[in-house]
């Protein structure tokens, strides 16, 4: 007998207005009244450690989905209006180069070696 696991997928929104004060606790909680949580996450700067204003919560139906975009969706939490609807997978987008751009040039720009227009010899 073959046995399969059928995954339940969690549907996820997306909760956008998030105060800089709120965190993952705060945000758990608080989707808590429209039913059972998953998971809930708020995204952070990775160079300020701050939170970017926007997070995540999973809920585990349709319903509960449903329900919390009607609860919270215009709602204030922590002094900020929420934006609350069905999260979008996420678009791809193209790479990104690190840092600095040298516009497509390599090397230094001195052209190497001793250069020809040098007076005098060694």
């Amino acid at each position: 007998m073959i046995r399969y696991k059928i995954n339940i997928m969690a549907k996820k929104l997306y909760v956008g207005g998030l105060s800089y004060d709120t965190n993952e606790s705060t945000l758990k909680d608080t989707f808590a009244q429209a039913g059972t949580v998953n998971s809930a996450t708020v995204i952070i700067d990775k160079m300020s450690g701050r939170s970017k204003g926007f997070g995540f919560v999973e809920m585990s139906s349709d319903e509960e989905v449903q329900k919390a975009i009607e609860m919270f969706n215009g709602k204030e939490l922590d002094g900020r209006t929420l934006t609350v609807n069905e999260a979008r997978p996420m678009e791809s987008r193209p790479p990104r180069s690190g840092g600095f751009d040298r516009g497509g040039r390599g090397g230094g720009g001195f052209g190497g070696g001793f250069g020809g227009n040098r007076r005098g010899s060694f």
